[in-house]
């Protein structure tokens, strides 16, 4: 385990004077190396000075310790500025080129000297890691213990380190960080070790495997009840309603509900199973969510009036932006909109209603409540509605052909979107639901 002290953050004791004083030894070397004829001149015509008493010994040998240590001096009249980099052992990596290239890595790349400071990081990091900051400890910025942890090994061994952690902000995602000791050859012949550390997104792969978890679990347990109702009315086609016609055209519309609702009960896991794919990327394209309310109401009418529900609907006159996925919020209203139309029927109305609320920080936040006057839901129900599966009437959800995914999905939607879902209902007065979504900031405010 490396011991750390006060004089170097992330050095070992004692680093720091050995490669002070190896680099300077190589230094000296190089010099004298370069200065080697001068001075073998120099010495065969003092000793011939001595030999005809032009000069004294001693004499002589003071002159030649002179130019010995003139050599040695690292005199540089010109590039001031690379011996000033060189002097902080960083000229080899302070060039454009090494900046272009880590900022052209496509994931998220820091390059550090061998004490852990920041030389260049590109934009993807800033965004992985706002707190990242050139010439300060990466580890200042990195909090996560797995990280540390990695990036201690690497500088104490000064091998490749690996390791897996979990982030989660804003959202839950699998990182995989990379260490990579690198040796850049120094102007003296020697090397300088720096560390680049990349980071990989393994969500993807963590969503595909726990999709495909989920999937045949959920699926075969939600599925076995309306595949045995069909086993059973094939049978009973096949044998006594053989020729009961009235029967027959009974059992074949039950059939055709019971399949109806596998197909219903299939596209809502694979839905929701994209948008649990894909929760870490936040939708970018800035969409009016007037008009896809509107249309969602407008293809909800026929539903409302056969359960002789009125639909009454407050949006404002101007257009309300937030950014967003087209497709998915229309699921997101259309889910709302429809369970209050199923399940708070009895109320007689249902309202929708949007506006825009200013935040403490100045951000406002677009809330679209959904409230209907039915039976409401009891407390003990409110913090698992959005599990899948869940119901709080089991019957009564599957008689209105719910598959208990709906909430689930809405509330991965609204996550995803970086928003929140507020349920609130009071027994025998109605629920409201209400989904969030922060607006973004005018160019001038941003």
């Amino acid at each position: 385990m490396a011991v750390y002290n006060q004089s170097g953050p992330n050095r070992l004791p004692g680093e720091t004077q050995v490669t002070r004083s190896a680099s300077a030894l190589d230094r000296g070397l190089e010099r004298l190396r370069l200065a080697a004829i001068i001075l073998l001149v120099a010495a065969v015509a003092l000793v011939a000075l001595v030999a005809y008493d032009a000069v004294a010994v001693t004499h002589a040998l003071v002159v030649f310790l002179c130019l010995l240590g003139a050599t040695l001096i690292p005199w540089r009249l010109q590039d001031a500025e690379q011996a000033k980099g060189e002097a902080a052992g960083g000229a080899a990596v302070e060039t454009a080129v090494v900046r272009a290239l880590v900022e052209g890595m496509p994931d998220p790349a820091v390059l550090l000297d061998r004490a852990g400071r920041v030389l260049h990081f590109n934009s993807a990091a800033g965004q992985l890691a706002p707190a990242l900051r050139k010439n300060e400890l990466a580890q200042f910025a990195l909090r996560s213990p797995e990280i540390i942890t990695a990036l201690r090994g690497a500088i104490a061994t000064n091998e490749p380190r690996r390791t897996t952690y979990l982030d989660h902000v804003p959202v839950d995602r699998w990182m995989e960080l990379i260490v990579m000791p690198i040796a850049v050859p120094s102007a003296f012949g020697g090397s300088e070790s720096y560390l680049l550390m990349t980071f990989h997104d393994q969500t993807p792969l963590r969503r595909v495997e726990e999709m495909r978890a989920d999937f045949v679990a959920n699926a075969s347990h939600e599925l076995r009840t309306p595949l045995a109702a069909l086993s059973g009315f094939i049978e009973t086609l096949q044998g006594p309603a053989r020729e009961d016609t009235r029967a027959r055209e009974r059992f074949l519309a039950i059939m055709q509900a019971q399949a109806t609702r596998m197909a219903r009960l299939i596209d809502d896991l694979l839905s929701l199973s994209r948008v649990e794919l894909s929760a870490h990327v936040r939708p970018d394209t800035l969409i009016d969510i007037v008009p896809i309310i509107r249309e969602v109401v407008d293809g909800l009418e026929p539903l409302a009036r056969d359960r002789q529900v009125e639909i009454e609907v407050t949006l404002p006159t101007t257009a309300v932006t937030i950014a967003g996925d087209r497709e998915e919020l229309l699921r997101v209203f259309e889910n709302l909109i429809e369970n209050a139309l199923k399940y708070g029927a009895s109320g007689g109305r249902v309202m929708v209603s949007l506006v825009i609320v200013a935040g403490v920080d100045g951000a406002s936040e677009v809330r679209v409540a959904v409230r209907d006057f039915g039976p409401g839901i009891a407390p003990e129900h409110l913090p698992r509605l959005t599990e899948r599966f869940y119901r709080v009437d089991v019957g009564d959800s599957r008689s209105q052909g719910g598959t208990g995914l709906g909430l689930s999905l809405v509330k991965h939607i609204v996550n995803r979107h970086r928003g929140r879902l507020l349920i609130e209902s009071v027994l025998k007065k109605g629920a409201t639901f209400t989904a969030c979504f922060p607006q973004p900031k005018p160019p001038a405010a941003a």
